[in-house]
């Protein structure tokens, strides 16, 4: 490991320059295992939040009191350590220039995290395909990457939008509500632009999402997900 960055209390991005690395897309995940003095595994899947241009190669990992890896990760790993990477995997759940159609992201949580890849991506390559993220968070400190997605929708890499849903400033400009159907039909593109969604974020959020953006008119195959359930990290 090269250093970690504090992201929010709980969430911690690990900078890795692992050697031979090939290279991935924005969007994919790697396995990362660890293995105890004793012998026992544990293996953990984290998706990848550096764009494929970038220097490092990023995790970001919230940590779950009960898991098996993300304590580690968070609070014991120290610069030099080493880490055991499988990876990178998945080709579904990815996004470059070529696709077509308007880009909508949609975010929960630690959800955000493959979508901030692609966000990257998207300025690197200094795409003019229109980018939209709809990030949901329970406060404004759990707002992953907050500053950068902010320096983001300045520099027009982007149109975010935040929707906090347990707390927030009095002044708070923002949405104050979970995402749904009627969110989604505000923030999103209309279906006849055939946006090419991302839903990344808790499976109960995801779920939603799809479904709803089905119920609005989105053509199923063009509504692509990403879930991770609430245990095993």
């Amino acid at each position: 490991m090269v250093e970690r960055v504090d992201e929010t209390a709980r969430a911690k991005s690990i900078v890795l320059d692992p050697p031979d690395w090939p290279g991935h897309r924005a969007g994919q995940h790697v396995d990362v295992r660890l293995t105890a003095e004793d012998g026992y595994r544990a293996q953990r899947s984290y998706s990848i939040a550096s764009a494929p241009e970038d220097r490092y190669l990023v995790l970001t990992v919230e940590r779950l009191d009960d898991g098996e890896v993300s304590p580690y990760l968070v609070d014991e790993l120290r610069a030099g350590d080493k880490l055991e990477l499988r990876g990178p995997i998945g080709g579904y759940f990815v996004w470059e220039q070529a696709l077509d159609g308007p880009l909508f992201l949609v975010g929960g949580g630690s959800g955000v995290v493959p979508l901030r890849s692609m966000l990257r991506h998207h300025q690197a390559v200094e795409s003019d395909t229109p980018a939209r993220l709809l990030y949901s968070a329970r406060s404004l400190e759990e707002v992953i990457y907050r500053d950068e997605l902010a320096r983001l929708a300045d520099d027009d890499v982007g149109d975010v939008r935040f929707t906090l849903t347990r707390e927030w400033p009095q002044t708070w400009p923002g949405y104050r509500r979970r995402i749904d159907r009627d969110l989604l039909a505000e923030v999103g593109w209309p279906p006849a632009e055939r946006p090419l969604v991302y839903v990344c974020g808790p499976t109960g959020l995801v779920e939603a999402a799809a479904n709803a953006l089905v119920e609005l008119g989105h053509e199923p195959a063009r509504v692509r997900t990403e879930r991770f359930g609430p245990t095993g990290a």
